[in-house]
């Protein structure tokens, strides 16, 4: 029953989901992105290009699609991929962009097909097929489940860090006396899994420790089988088992700064961050070699390591919209989808059941963020309203990532960003958590490719 109405309250929430998506029908499959250029996209061309020109802050690369009740209806890519003189290779639509957090998103697909399955539940303790028992020690007697950590509400904090060499097992950090347990700082004295929200990159080192255990499959192996083959999708959690045309279509992340420092200098040269394969093929993680499947998914960053195009993430976002329906076939149950999409934890304003980051979290589903278009509070989407729905943000290593759709009117937008010559935090967004940069990007889409 507690899981019932828990669905019934999110749909409420999340603006009648289950009704709209079934009313709408939604293509197949992501359609024929070459064709979206529309020569009455000239004003939100010469303003993208403005954007990324900016002298207060350049960008690197670009890689931008807009959908419009359920059908891509513009793309745009701006810069190169690999900057390196007369050698530098310009974005296309097929470059791939290390995506960052909207990873996260990704990986919950790969691990809700293993939900259909019966292989896992959501809701029993996740000691259950780990191996080990995972417990906060300040509240043993608590058990924590996979809604616990797709939701941030597991009580695991990143204080100690979130990735390890693959020889370094999750039950040798996590567990308290263990050989690399340390002082304890993963664990929140403050309250037990289920109570208090705190985004943590280190929920995902776990989900993707037990989907390895459960199936016997190396992580980035599991999710190509899992999500990136059944949808047609190039790319991967590991480019070292890329084929070389897809590796060259990897787009460098850069920052501009000094070479010898870690801060931005928009007078410095564009220094490549990471995925830098121009005259190198990627290498496969160390020691992956003797790796034993199970222990720790975190050499392939089951957080953030996907590489995947914007037209990927199309393909993604068209099929959640079709109800987990892909070019005729039911990738998802649109129950599944349903319950991913369905609200799960909504910051109480006070502080008192989580901490929304200075509002940039404010609402939450299983592996996915809830836009909820408050001008109050600083959670809009887009500058002066009108956009609501879910979706995830990403930033690493220079990179600005951004997919956001609302499942009610077949919109969405998804924005990858390869680099800044100025540290974005520095321009803060005038209406919301996002740096100014961000903010100007999806206004621009939604105002030019979606509301006009």
């Amino acid at each position: 029953m507690q899981q019932g109405r828990r669905a019934l309250l999110g749909l409420a929430l999340l603006g009648g989901v289950s009704r709209v998506m079934s009313a709408h029908a939604m293509p197949q499959s992501g359609g024929a992105l070459s064709a979206l250029r529309d020569p009455d996209h000239g004003r939100l061309d010469a303003e993208l290009a403005a954007i990324f020109s900016d002298p207060a802050c350049q960008l690197a690369s670009m890689s931008v699609i807009a959908v419009r009740h359920g059908k891509p209806v513009y793309q745009r890519q701006l810069g190169h991929r690999v900057i390196d003189g007369d050698a530098s290779q310009p974005v296309t639509a097929r470059t791939m962009f290390r995506i960052a957090s909207i990873s996260k998103f990704m990986t919950t697909l790969g691990l809700m097909r293993l939900v259909e399955e019966g292989r896992v539940t959501l809701d029993a303790d996740v000691s259950t097929w780990l191996g080990f028992s995972l417990r906060n020690p300040h509240f043993p007697d608590q058990p924590i489940t996979l809604r616990h950590l797709l939701t941030h509400n597991a009580s695991l904090r990143d204080d100690a860090g979130y990735a390890w060499p693959a020889d370094r097992a999750l039950k040798d950090i996590l567990v308290p006396g263990a050989p690399h347990y340390g002082d304890g700082k993963m664990w929140s004295p403050r309250a037990p899994a289920g109570a208090y929200f705190t985004y943590c990159n280190l929920n995902w080192a776990v989900i993707g420790t037990l989907m390895e255990r459960v199936t016997g499959e190396r992580f980035d192996r599991l999710m190509k089988r899992l999500l990136l083959d059944p949808l047609g999708l190039r790319g991967g959690y590991n480019p070292s088992e890329m084929g070389a045309e897809d590796v060259a279509n990897i787009a460098t992340l850069y920052r501009k700064r000094t070479t010898d420092t870690e801060v931005w200098d928009p007078n410095g040269p564009w220094i490549a961050q990471v995925d830098d394969f121009g005259k190198k093929a990627p290498a496969p993680p160390p020691g992956i070699g003797n790796y034993a499947v199970g222990t720790n998914a975190t050499p392939f960053s089951p957080t953030g390591g996907l590489r995947i195009s914007a037209a990927g993430l199309s393909t993604v976002m068209l099929m959640l919209m079709n109800r987990g329906r892909h070019e005729g076939r039911q990738f998802l149950k649109p129950e599944t989808v349903l319950s991913m999409l369905t609200r799960q934890w909504t910051f109480d304003g006070r502080g008192e059941n989580g901490d929304s980051n200075r509002n940039l979290f404010y609402a939450w589903g299983l592996g996915n963020q809830h836009y909820t278009d408050q001008p109050l509070t600083g959670h809009q989407v887009v500058e002066g309203g009108g956009f609501s729905g879910i979706g995830h943000f990403g930033y690493a290593y220079g990179l600005r990532s951004a997919f956001v759709m609302d499942p009610a009117s077949g919109n969405g937008m998804i924005m990858l960003v390869g680099g800044s010559s100025t540290e974005p935090e520095l321009q803060p967004g005038r209406y919301s958590s996002m740096p100014r940069m961000q903010e100007r990007i999806l206004t621009a889409l939604y105002r030019h490719a979606i509301a006009a």
